[in-house]
């Protein structure tokens, strides 16, 4: 293999991912009748604009409105694709865009388009939730660069990153000590600073990897004047956004965040773009041309040859205002962003018009263990060196194509990257769990080499035995608590093992109360399934239990990818998997276990079949350390 090779095949299995979702996405909107979708959640019908406007970069901004069906929960998501379309007239072409703003039944859909189509005004319309193929062309567009890059900079990083060079480290003549981060982390940000190409923090569940990587972005800030820092999902990018504003760094946050509060507000790109000293210009010539071409709208349905010259004439002058405002926009755009010491921004989003002219002396990419390898080469064609922060033993990314699967699109370029090169240190310190929850992740995922700090590593949930033990087991062997699949679907339940969770949970609440009357609470529990029809089974059910309704607001029920990132006192696992051939489905993607094993800070709760999983490795090496190291029972126990 080469580096030419390698690019080969991921373009292939971009391909095949492609036209998966392709597949998926079409199939459901040729296949599912109109009602249907609209109680799927991904059709809204009718719906009504209720104004329109020009907005940055001269996007026509519909805002729609859902009439029907108002309190019917719905996919539309800020940043997505969606289509608008005439129900009236099947051959009218649908209109695409992105969802720019959503509150309840009302959004702002951005389209871009010079005019809009004249059966927006008379037809009956509809919004169809389509797949982002904006994605794949902008992974598509990089590779390509990627492929074609020759002797310079990218080449360089192309040939280090896919592992046939090995990256430069400089020598430090001091060493770096920034209070109040721990050796490990120092330890990190002294990487950074010595990379000449590549460092990468590999950081563990609760050992501060955010932390460090916006001291790290700090740091490299006293000798860069700009810095790229991007993330695969929207809440990472706020997340370290609004990190990196509390430190005082002057950020802008590119695209569409999907959590704005008020501090966040003032450093989005549109915000920064409206408190420009050049705004109110640029938004009278907005103004202007959009009166102009509603007044020309007017005359659409006229045949007289007065009124067509005045049409032409509005839509000319419309025209010419709409080009001063691109360029001053251009202008005001570029000033933005050479201003800010921090770009902040997701994968696709820095490949932006905004930043089409910038090149980057750093880009810091987060959650790149999560990253489509493709898609995290998207900001580092825009940048001399690449920092790579994440966990390659927890979620994997997201792959819909079962032969792209296969073929190895799930290994991210931080996969690819540790094993490849001698460029990463890992986060050593854990403030999030007690010793004993951490302990079977440490050994199966990190050699070992986690530890966790004093201030977490026995702190328990109270004296009682139920309270005083960290990890329990509860094992349902011999219960006859067997899994059942729902038959809409493959995804799979276990109602009796449900159950035995929210019992056992209900006991720890009961003994909490009487122990901590005035801290209960306080007490936040995640209850954590694998699969969604245990999920679902779960928040049906929890309310069943008279002490869990009553703590109710604390307590959240989600898959493992729901979870990634927090951190409960509790968490209760619900394995499901329950049959006599010892079949565990997607269990065996033990680093989505390891994820959710180590969200608890206090108490872990699991509870699965022994019979069942201890035909899987992981799952025997778990059952024997939880029967020497922690409180290992049997549902017997429980069963009344």
């Amino acid at each position: 293999m080469n580096s030419q090779k390698d690019i080969e095949q991921l373009l292939h299995l971009i391909n095949l991912e492609r036209k998966e979702e392709s597949r998926l996405s079409q199939e459901i909107l040729a296949n599912m009748p109109l009602p249907e979708r609209k109680e799927k959640g991904i059709t809204w019908h009718p719906v009504v604009i209720n104004n329109e406007e020009i907005g940055v970069g001269q996007q026509i901004i519909l805002t729609l409105e859902r009439t029907s069906l108002t309190d019917q929960t719905h996919r539309f998501r800020q940043g997505q694709t969606a289509a608008l379309f005439n129900n009236s007239n099947e051959k009218d072409t649908p209109i695409s865009g992105v969802i720019k703003k959503i509150k309840d039944n009302i959004l702002q859909l951005a389209v871009s388009t010079d005019q809009l189509p004249e059966w927006v005004d008379s037809g009956r319309l509809g919004l169809n939730l389509l797949y982002n193929e904006t994605t794949f062309k902008e992974m598509e567009i990089a590779l390509t660069k990627l492929q074609k890059a020759e002797n310079g900079r990218l080449a360089e990083l192309r040939e280090i990153l896919f592992g046939y060079q090995q990256p430069f480290f400089k020598e430090l003549p001091y060493s770096i000590e920034i209070p109040p981060l721990n050796d490990s982390q120092n330890k990190a940000i002294e990487l950074v600073a010595k990379a000449q190409d590549i460092a990468i923090i590999h950081g563990p569940p609760g050992t501060g990897k955010t932390t460090t990587l916006v001291q790290a972005i700090k740091f490299c800030l006293k000798t860069e004047k700009q810095v790229l820092v991007c993330a695969p999902s929207n809440t990472a990018v706020d997340l370290l956004t609004q990190k990196l504003t509390e430190l005082g760094l002057s950020t802008v946050r590119l695209g569409h965040p999907a959590r704005v509060n008020e501090q966040l507000l003032s450093r989005t790109f549109e915000a920064q773009i409206a408190a420009h000293p050049r705004y109110k210009q640029l938004k009278q010539y907005r103004k202007e041309a959009t009166q102009l071409r509603q007044q020309a709208r007017k005359w659409k349905r006229s045949f007289a040859a007065v009124d067509r010259e005045e049409r032409r004439e509005k839509l000319k002058l419309a025209k010419e205002l709409l080009d001063y405002a691109r360029q001053l926009e251009q202008f005001i755009s570029k000033d933005v962003i050479e201003k800010s010491q921090v770009v902040a921004c997701t994968l696709v989003g820095s490949a932006g018009r905004a930043l089409r002219s910038f090149q980057f002396s750093t880009v810091f990419i987060d959650e790149a263990a999560q990253s489509l390898a493709p898609a995290t080469w998207i900001p580092i064609t825009r940048a001399n060196r690449v920092v790579l922060a994440g966990d390659h033993c927890q979620l994997p990314p997201t792959v819909k194509s079962a032969e792209a699967m296969k073929q190895g699109l799930m290994k991210s370029l931080f996969e690819t990257c540790i094993e490849k090169l001698h460029a990463d240190t890992m986060l050593s310190t854990q403030y999030r769990m007690h010793q004993q929850i951490m302990e079977f992740s440490n050994q199966q995922f990190y050699e070992k080499g986690l530890k966790a700090h004093e201030s977490v590593s026995e702190k328990t949930l109270g004296e009682d035995l139920l309270l005083f033990t960290p990890a329990d087991f509860v094992d349902t062997a011999g219960t006859g608590y067997e899994e059942e699949q729902k038959k809409e679907g493959l995804s799979r339940f276990n109602s009796q093992e449900g159950d035995l969770l929210l019992k056992y949970l209900s006991k720890i609440y009961q003994q909490l109360a009487v122990e901590q009357p005035d801290e209960v609470h306080k007490i936040t529990t995640g209850i954590i399934s694998p699969y969604k029809a245990q999920v679902h089974y779960l928040r049906d059910h929890l309310l069943d239990y008279e002490t869990l309704h009553k703590y109710q607001d604390n307590i959240t029920i989600h898959t493992v990818d729901g979870f990634q990132g927090q951190e409960r006192d509790i968490i209760g696992i619900s394995l499901v998997r329950s049959n006599d051939s010892g079949e565990i489905g997607f269990l065996a993607d033990t680093r989505r276990m390891n994820v959710a094993m180590t969200r608890a800070k206090k108490k872990l709760v699991m509870v699965g079949d022994s019979a069942t999983l201890g035909s899987h490795r992981f799952y025997k090496s778990f059952l024997k350390f939880m029967e020497h190291e922690a409180n290992y029972t049997t549902a017997w126990e429980y069963i009344y």
